[in-house]
């Protein structure tokens, strides 16, 4: 092995989805992912703190594009418009990878205690989004009931992403499921 491999991080995420899949997470283990990925065991500790970080890496990059997005809309929008255009944007940046998004939610799936990280981040998710609209002046509850929306109309909006082959842009299916969302909250 040389001493630089280009791109490190990528490739031992991609032989830990490979072993994931093909093995169940507790029956991988860090060893196998730096082989599969031509790295060492140390390399590996260098990009992800354990195994699971594999899955959960992108988290705070996620948190801070939503935080910068929603900082970014105009005072005067609604603040559930300003979470929308949030939420449609980090659709659109994880739209890229919908085929490790697949594989990824598969392995969380089939581990309760990954499911129980997951919920973990959406909750982290939903508290930053909190947080950033009571800065910009909106009050409680509705700062909090904004952000849990938002966060909701993600996830069901992925979920139907991965899930249905013909669904290609994540961003629209966020959009759709969000006019949902208001269409059953008007009675509609």
């Amino acid at each position: 092995m040389g001493r630089w491999e280009p791109n490190a991080r990528g490739r031992l995420a991609q032989a830990a989805m490979e072993l994931y899949s093909e093995h169940g997470f507790e029956q991988t283990t860090v060893a196998e992912i730096a082989k599969r990925a031509g790295l060492t065991e140390r390399t590996f500790f260098r990009h992800f703190a354990d195994k699971r970080e594999v899955l959960f890496w992108g988290s705070a990059a996620l948190q801070e594009s939503l935080i910068n997005t929603l900082d970014g809309t105009p005072e005067s929008a609604a603040p559930i418009d300003a979470v929308a255009v949030a939420i449609e944007a980090a659709g659109a940046e994880i739209q890229q990878g919908r085929e490790f998004s697949r594989q990824r939610q598969a392995v969380i799936d089939a581990n309760p205690e990954l499911q129980e990280r997951e919920l973990i981040k959406l909750a982290s998710l939903s508290g930053a989004l909190a947080h950033t609209l009571r800065r910009r002046g909106v009050t409680e509850p509705a700062a909090s009931l904004t952000a849990e929306a938002g966060i909701a109309v993600f996830k069901v909006a992925f979920e139907r992403w991965i899930t249905d082959p013909k669904q290609l842009d994540f961003p629209q299916l966020i959009r759709e499921t969000l006019d949902e969302l208001k269409a059953a909250t008007a009675g509609r």
